[in-house]
Order: structure tokens, then sequence, then C-alpha cells
């Protein structure tokens, strides 16, 4: 027959006190005497005592557990990011729920839906590549559950944010393919809807402007995200004439795609086309020809910063009287990007 879990009533009943001693002495009171203190204490031992969460959760408001929304598990840019995220949640003794979006928003909005029915205290997000509204995390406000976004963050200024520089290290990498030599410079970027394709091109037109040299916005197109897309992508690109002797991609897999392709047209790689990407990630560093460079977004430090804010968020909002709120202020955390040069082999 299974065992009941021990609880405060039965310590109480073992030692002939009342349930607020068991509970005060269990909490080190100092109401508490130290003989009765160290009786309790002990017997809990004995018994594999340990405490009601659901109480706990219940008396303090919250139930230490944060979710994290974000594309795909998969990619090891969002996996170095969860390392960060755990990281900072278990030394504040906060469990973490992760929900896969896959890049579809009805899922994103589901996912969402059922972390607020299950009483998350916060929501760390990276967007879903199709996201263009965000009603959903909105109304999460009145139900006292703060949001941060990280990497594929909201174009608006009215969320908390942490998220890489997307104007410096695209500024470092074209200008680093200029001083290469290259003109003909391409860009793949990922959907309109991501802000980062904006900034990408925004960054790419005063680069070539400061620099005096012809603008072809013809050199600039986007891919879904998937590998057909990063095709279709390349063979625009390649269409052009003249054709790009280098080629920006918007991250470490897309470039991957993008590479492929030009092997099949018999293109050898960082001789015949260039390519630099985002994201440095260590996969690359395995390659017969990787990227010449790639921009260091850091996700690992993206991810801790976000639940280092979301942490302080959650213990401030504890913390406030509801009747004197102060107007809301949102944090915009940005990571200066860096290239790091990778050697040719």
């Amino acid at each position: 027959m299974k065992e009941k879990l021990p609880t405060i009533k039965e310590i109480a009943r073992q030692l002939n006190v009342s349930v607020s001693t068991v509970s005060r002495a269990l909490h080190d009171h100092p109401g508490i005497g130290l003989r009765t203190k160290m009786r309790v204490q002990q017997l809990a031992r004995q018994l594999d005592y340990e405490p009601n969460q659901t109480a706990i959760f219940f008396k303090q408001r919250k139930t230490f557990t944060i979710g994290v929304v974000l594309p795909n598990l998969g990619e090891e840019f969002f996996s170095q990011a969860i390392n960060g995220i755990e990281e900072i949640a278990i030394r504040n003794k906060y469990s973490v729920l992760i929900g896969q979006s896959k890049d579809d928003v009805d899922r994103e909005r589901q996912i969402v839906a059922t972390m607020k029915n299950n009483r998350v205290d916060g929501l760390i997000v990276s967007l879903s590549k199709n996201t263009t509204s965000y009603d959903h995390f909105t109304a999460l406000k009145k139900f006292n559950i703060p949001v941060v976004f990280f990497d594929r963050v909201p174009a608006t200024p009215d969320f908390n944010k942490v998220y890489s520089n997307m104007n410096s290290g695209t500024r470092e990498a074209i200008e680093f393919l200029i001083d290469k030599g290259h003109r003909r410079i391409g860009v793949i970027n990922g959907p309109e809807e991501m802000r980062s394709s904006h900034e990408r091109t925004e960054t790419y037109k005063q680069v070539f402007i400061r620099k005096r040299l012809k603008i072809d916005l013809g050199l600039v197109t986007s891919t879904d995200l998937t590998k057909e897309g990063t095709h279709r992508a390349m063979q625009h690109l390649l269409s052009q004439r003249p054709k790009p002797t280098a080629i920006l991609v918007i991250n470490d897999y897309i470039a991957l795609d993008a590479m492929q392709y030009a092997r099949q047209q018999k293109l050898k790689i960082n001789k015949d086309i260039c390519f630099v990407s985002y994201a440095n990630l260590p996969i690359t560093h395995y390659l017969e020809h990787p990227p010449m460079a790639s921009v260091e977004q850091y996700p690992y430090l993206q991810g801790a910063k976000a639940a280092e804010v979301l942490v302080d968020l959650i213990a401030r909002d504890n913390q406030s009287d509801p009747q004197k709120a102060e107007p809301e202020s949102y944090l915009n955390f940005v990571i200066n990007g860096q290239l790091i040069i990778h050697s040719r082999r």
C-alpha cells in the first residue's frame, strides 16, 4: 500500500503541538523556542517532509515558473539562449516551461494561452517570423504576467526587449567585404515582417552611401527561412548582372543552404563567391569552407539577460501597490554584435 506524504498536521499530532507551532518552527520563527524548533525540524527530516508547494504558491501568489516561447529548439542559437535562461532561473529558484511556435502564429497564441492558464509568473519570448500583432502578449498585462522579448522582438517601443544590435554587426560585415575588394554585395534577409530585415537593409544602404558606392537594391532579397526559399533567393541573386561576388546572409543555417545552392551551380565557396552570416554558431567551425566571417549575436547572454530582467519584473510586481501604480516604463537592452573572422582553409 502506497504511503501518504507526511503533512504538518501529522508532525503536530506526533509531537502534540499545534499546526501553527509546527509551521512557525519549520520557518525558524523567533517566537518558537529552540527546543521545540529542533524537535519539529528533526521529526520533519525523519518523515521526509516536504512543504506543500500549492499552499506556498497560493500564499505568495507565485508559482515560481516562467514560460519560454521560441521558434525552434532545433536551432543551436535558441538552445544556447535556453541555457542562459535556465542558468538564471535555477539560480533564482524558478522552473522553466518551454514551448516552440515553429514559426506559426496560431501555435504561438495557443502556447501563450496555455502558459497563462498554467499560471506562469512571466514569459520570455522570441517571436515567430510571421508575428505582426502582439495582442496575445498585451492581454497578459491584466493578469499581471510580465513579458520580456529577446532576439526576435517587436518593432514597437512599448515592450521589454533584449536583442543584438543589428546595425553595428551589419556595418562591420559590409565594411569587411568592401575592404576585401567586393563591390557587388548581395543580401539575403529574412521575411519582411522581421524587424532585423529592415535594419539590415537600411544599414546596407547607409554603408554604401558613406563609401560612395553604387547601391543596387536588386541585390537585396529575402527568404522565408526554408531551404527552398533560400534557394529561390540565391537563384535571384545569381541572375543579376553582374553577379554578386559576396553575400550577407541572415544566419548560419540559411548560409549553409545558400552555399549548397552555390555549389550546385559549380561555384567555389569563398573563391567564386564569398559569404558572411550571423550568429557564429559552433557548427560553422567544422565546415571545410565556412563563411568568411559571422556576426556573433551572443544567444546565451541574450537569454540570461532576458531572464534577469523578467525575474526583476516579477519581484517588482509582487512588491508594488496596485493603488499606487506608476506609469509603465519599458527596458530596451541592446547587445552589440561583433564580427568574427573565420580562418580560411
